[in-house]
């Protein structure tokens, strides 16, 4: 299974990679597959039936919104978040959508958004999409899952496991830890050019970095948008947003906080990872790290690293986000970045993980001090459940992302006093990720039916 940095790295909009962004993706793909046999102009009607995950939560995650929005031709890194819900209030109005623009097919909401408790067997994040024309004939119909992190598969896919046989060789193609490690020993590269030598694969290195550069800078700008933006969050929960005042606070601020300028810096990891994740749950433009639920940790890390170092460079980010990656990678092959199916160890974990890996390797570590912090971070995320409450990628989501990206700039620290050698290996780590998560129940797994997200409810 060949991953490559812009696999994890993905411009797209809010609030979830599994439950917004895939299934937007998915609905394109069915809507595009329907002009390619010529089939596009016959559709009189089309059904979606979100199964599990998908279905119990994704009212909360704008999947529904996101399944007419692909039919309709958008996708995540291109659509105008400003649009989906008037567009979305349209078709309601008149039971109508325009099939990738232009081939209006009926559509009433009523009937052919359906909501099923029922969970398929691949993957519990499920979606089934049938297109009908004359007489209500199935002209076109297929199976959609949605595995974490915006991946996508359908079902003959996930039947063959076709996503798993590599596409292209790497010349350094490795799928756990070990292997990252003796090649980098070996060949005597760090873990980022490993990294690169790998990308340029599928593109040149221009290519990679000034597309790793066009994720910072929208990482960046979804900062900025945070930082700025006031009000409450939609879904009823009346979450207000707080990136705004606590920008201004520490703006005004003259001193530390409390006794220390390391307390200072923490305030300032908190805002970063605060504004991205509150524009995430707001719906608007951000980078899936390796998923929406998880999008603040890296960013803000990064930001932090940009802004506490001196003269700071476009080869720091590069770097960082190539390191991240290979971290990410092992994640999504040995395990999974998604919390429907391992619980928001898989994303918060994950993502912590590969920002200490990150860090670790522009701070001049060596590949066995990265494969530790990502280590560390990783290793106390273990267990941590997916329940939000309301079904909303809000509480706790939004504290999470900022408890992780300082977990992760502890899991460096902690890492470059070391020297590489320590107990338990990061593949240890990810399996026990894995198995963690296969033990853990269902109502723990972005189902909103456990936890946080039933206690947190006043009867």
């Amino acid at each position: 299974m060949s991953i490559s940095v812009f696999d994890l790295f993905k411009i797209g909009v809010g609030p979830s990679s599994s439950h917004t962004v895939g299934p937007m993706l998915a609905a394109a793909e069915f809507a595009d597959h329907l002009a390619q046999i010529g089939k596009a102009q016959d559709v009189k009607r089309i059904q979606s039936d979100l199964y599990g995950s998908l279905s119990a939560t994704g009212v909360g995650h704008g999947t529904d919104n996101s399944v007419i929005l692909g039919l309709m031709g958008e996708r995540p890194n291109s659509v105008d978040p400003e649009i989906i819900l008037p567009e979305v209030a349209a078709l309601k109005e008149c039971s109508s959508l325009k099939l990738l623009g232009e081939y209006p097919v009926e559509f009433i909401w009523s009937r052919d958004m359906r909501l099923l408790e029922e969970n398929l067997p691949y993957h519990p994040n499920a979606m089934h999409l049938s297109a009908f024309g004359a007489d209500d004939e199935v002209i076109y119909e297929n199976t959609y899952y949605s595995i974490g992190g915006g991946f996508v598969i359908d079902e003959s896919e996930a039947t063959a496991d076709a996503h798993l046989v590599p596409q292209v060789e790497l010349p350094y193609d490795f799928n756990n830890a070990v292997e990252l490690l003796e090649l980098c020993e070996s060949n005597k590269l760090t873990v980022s050019q490993l990294m690169m030598e790998n990308e340029k694969v599928w593109r040149t290195e221009k290519e990679v970095r000034d597309g790793l550069m066009d994720i910072w800078a929208a990482m960046k700008d979804c900062i900025a948008t945070g930082l700025h933006k006031e009000g409450t969050l939609p879904g009823g929960l009346h979450v207000k947003r707080r990136a705004m005042s606590l920008h201004k606070s520490l703006i005004r601020s003259t001193k530390p906080n409390v006794i220390s300028s390391t307390l200072s810096a923490m305030d300032w990891v908190n805002l970063y990872a605060l504004a991205v994740n509150e524009e995430n749950a707001g719906g608007g433009r951000m980078v899936t790290a390796p998923t929406n639920g998880a999008a603040g940790i890296i960013p803000a890390v990064l930001m932090y690293y940009m802004e506490f170092t001196s003269n700071p460079t476009e080869e720091c980010v590069v770097d960082f986000l190539l390191a991240a990656a290979a971290i990410g990678s092992l994640c999504k092959k040995n395990a999974s970045i998604s919390g429907a199916e391992v619980g928001c160890q898989g994303e918060v974990g994950s993502a912590c993980a590969m920002a200490a890996a990150g860090l670790c390797e522009v701070l001049g570590g060596t590949p066995a001090q990265v494969e530790n912090a990502a280590e560390i971070g990783l290793e106390h995320n273990l267990g941590l459940t997916c329940d939000p409450v309301g079904g909303l990628v809000q509480v706790p989501c939004i504290e999470r992302n900022a408890i992780g990206a300082m977990k992760a700039i502890n899991a460096t620290q902690m890492a470059l006093r070391g020297d590489g050698d320590h107990f338990i290996s990061l593949d240890k780590v990810i399996k026990t990720m894995r198995d963690t998560g296969m033990d853990m129940q269902d109502k723990y797994k972005e189902t909103s039916r456990g936890g946080l997200a039933v206690n947190a409810i006043e009867c």
